[in-house]
């Protein structure tokens, strides 16, 4: 495994130092049955806050990702490729060889305290779930939390994860000292296909569960209705099921995305495809001929529909990632540390 290898210009394009040395690496495996034939690999990143390249789509600059690889095992993640930096397999060794930043909390702490950070919006969840079920072991992001919360830094987190609720008092916490956004991805509501597609997550209703939940205790929270899956799960009353039930959870918003395909996801899919559906190989070919994404007619016909079905069932999409404010401030809440609010340009 080429550890030196997981530099900042192997994440975004930019020379720099290794994040941690082949010397730090600790590999461990677990005699319990949710983390059987799963290997962790425990190091000491040099750096956690990461910029997003310039050329992604993604509407954030920001991230903080405690965690490489995903047990959540879905065929299509988009992260996939990310594993080939280390010489790791971007298919079985995505879902089961995960590399854990033990030292994310106190890194965050104090790159958040540097005279140099300006306090921008910061994102997680958005390359793996940091939610996964190695959470539940490492409990890194309660201390992640933590450090935003005393910094007043805004931030917003994606997750398929259940475990979320178990932070909900740090998540409030912060949401009085600053802007907060909370999403849950769902992006059907069919228990077969998401037994074959996403089986190491937990149930689409467990996840609206958690929606209900954080709305039930003040948290707004939106759904990203991802993926949508041509000729899987994007029929007319699929769609509507999915819709009917996001509006059922209380989520604040609904926003589709259509799947994507870029390489590494793309061959791991496909074989994927080419086993559960084979009949639907040629399709995907055709729809995918000119790259990662669907051709824009028919992301536009999914999205039109999704929010012809929110406005109907009362709910509408998000802004273009920006968080919501989970709880308006009270004048009476002080911040957690001396550091002046910061707001989310």
């Amino acid at each position: 495994m080429r550890w030196e290898n997981l530099t900042e210009s192997a994440e975004h394009g930019r020379a720099d130092a290794a994040l941690f040395g082949a010397d730090a690496v600790v590999s461990r495996t677990f005699d319990t049955p949710e983390f059987a034939g799963i290997t962790f690999h425990e190091i000491r990143a040099r750096s956690i806050i990461n910029r997003v390249p310039g050329a992604s789509r993604m509407p954030f600059e920001w991230t903080v990702n405690p965690y490489r690889g995903c047990t959540h095992a879905c065929v299509y993640c988009f992260a996939r490729k990310t594993h080939s930096y280390l010489d790791l397999d971007t298919g079985l060794g995505f879902d089961s060889q995960i590399v854990v930043k033990v030292n994310a909390p106190e890194l965050l702490r104090r790159q958040l305290g540097s005279r140099r950070w300006t306090g921008d919006h910061i994102a997680m969840g958005t390359n793996v779930d940091c939610y996964q079920r190695a959470e539940g072991r490492y409990r890194l992001m309660p201390g992640i939390i933590a450090a935003l919360r005393d910094h007043a830094n805004p931030f917003s987190i994606l997750t398929k994860g259940t475990l979320i609720l178990r932070d909900l008092d740090l998540l409030r916490q912060a949401a009085a000292v600053t802007d907060v956004g909370i999403s849950v991805s769902v992006g059907f509501t069919e228990t077969e296909l998401w037994r074959t597609v996403e089986p190491g997550t937990p149930a689409p209703e467990r996840r609206l569960d958690v929606v209900r939940t954080l709305g039930e205790h003040g948290i707004g929270c939106g759904v990203l209705m991802a993926p949508v899956i041509p000729f899987l799960s994007d029929r007319p009353a699929q769609l509507r099921a999915t819709v009917r039930a996001i509006a059922a959870a209380g989520a604040t918003s609904v926003t589709p995305l259509v799947l994507h395909l870029r390489p590494g996801a793309r061959e791991w899919f496909m074989a994927w495809l080419n086993r559960e559906h084979p009949y639907l190989v040629r399709r995907y070919e055709r729809l995918y001929s000119d790259g990662a994404y669907a051709p824009k007619w028919y992301q536009r016909r999914i999205t039109r529909q999704v929010h012809e079905l929110a406005q109907e069932y009362g709910i509408g999409p998000a802004g273009a990632g920006m968080p919501r404010r989970i709880r308006e401030p009270k004048p009476e809440v002080e911040p957690v540390s001396e550091t002046t609010q910061l707001t989310l340009i």
